[in-house]
């Protein structure tokens, strides 16, 4: 397995930029390759559904290279970006484009490297991942996903895990009012086991919050009024997309209760994978979820395929788009859930009846 096909994500801030000098329609840019372009080409290019290498330890700090270069690449993206938007003389169309498309770089990718880095062990990657994650104001993400989700996920304790049924507009306030909670209740619970209070400076919701707060003077400081609305615009944009990613991820999925308030162990089928290779490139094997969720620790460029788990029908890019059209997505998926849930019922009773006759 080689790490070249994963620097393909250098390609969409180029874009993005060309498209921002450019102006007018340009400013759209970002969207027209996520939801156009990248849906288009993957039906070309097909699916990866093959495990060759993803044991081989060896040349592994070849993959953390685009990784750590993206860091400095969006933040300068980021800030030439709010800066080009500011003095822009465009419509307020063009103008909202141009902040969704930035909202595309900083969400659907460098949340991407921020969820990978804010796995790793390293405390230099977990850093980095707060960087990413409070240039579009959810670094309290990274506590309740890590602690909270991925302990809790396919069960109703949950607030990123999307029930059968839920539409992505009842979800969403349900997963950013739940895992804001979630994070202060974890990180209050690590300072008490301490024996420190909730208020203790090193809890780090609090300091979270400062730097938000420090974030938001030096934007005002510089850009006025004209750059916050642009840097919380993008922040927006980029939340909205990572909530919805979490929506198509565990739509529908459950945990058994093997006792009150106990659930089952993970497993790789409380995930839905997808195999799509261009987007596996672009997105660093996000779309194999089933093997993160089974073993978060696994680096991206070893995630593994699971024939047998809830295959999605198309990448992420396309179910997006299906889940902002309810109907389409419950018509889509509602299906899927409900044979995934026959087939585990047949299988219990299987085993259920050999136990009875045995």
């Amino acid at each position: 397995m080689r790490a070249s096909p994963y620097f393909l994500v250098f390609v969409i801030p180029v874009l993005f930029v060309l498209g921002l000098r450019a102006g007018a329609w340009w400013t759209a840019t970002g969207l027209f390759v996520l939801f156009v372009v990248i849906p288009i080409l993957e039906v070309a290019l097909g699916r990866r559904i093959d495990n060759d290498g993803v044991e081989d330890t060896r040349g592994r700090i070849a993959f953390d290279v685009p990784l750590l270069l993206w860091i400095p690449v969006q933040l300068a993206v980021l800030v030439w970006a709010v800066d080009a938007i500011v003095v822009a003389q465009w419509t307020a169309m063009q103008r909202v484009l141009a902040v969704a498309s930035l909202g595309v770089v900083t969400g659907g990718l460098g949340i991407t490297i921020a969820h990978e880095l804010m796995h790793r062990p390293s405390l230099l990657h977990r850093a980095l991942a707060e960087v990413l994650m409070s240039v579009v104001a959810y670094p309290h993400f990274i506590i309740e996903h890590v602690h909270g989700h991925h302990r809790h996920v396919a069960t109703p304790i949950d607030p990123a895990t999307s029930r059968l049924g839920e539409s992505l507009y009842a979800f969403l306030p349900r997963t950013l009012v739940g895992g804001l909670k979630s994070a202060w209740r974890i990180e209050s619970d690590r300072l008490r086991r301490l024996g420190r209070g909730r208020w203790h400076p090193s809890h780090r919701m609090l300091r979270y919050g400062a730097v938000q707060l420090a974030i938001a003077a030096t934007v005002a400081s510089v850009w006025g009024g004209a750059g916050l609305a642009v840097w919380f615009g993008q922040a927006a944009v980029a939340i909205v997309l990572l909530e919805i990613v979490n929506y198509v991820e565990h739509y529908g999925l459950s945990r058994t209760e093997v006792a009150p308030g106990k659930f089952e162990r993970v497993q790789p089928w409380h995930s839905w994978n997808a195999a799509h290779r261009l987007t596996n490139w672009l997105l660093f094997n996000l779309q194999r979820h089933s093997d993160h969720h089974f073993l978060a620790s696994r680096p991206y460029d070893r995630l593994r395929h699971y024939d047998e788990v809830p295959q999605l029908p198309a990448g992420y890019a396309t179910m997006v788009l299906l889940a902002l059209v309810p109907p389409l997505w419950r018509a889509v998926m509602d299906p899927r859930v409900v044979a995934l849930r026959a087939h585990d019922a047949g299988k219990a009773s299987g085993v259920s009846d050999g136990a009875a006759a045995a």
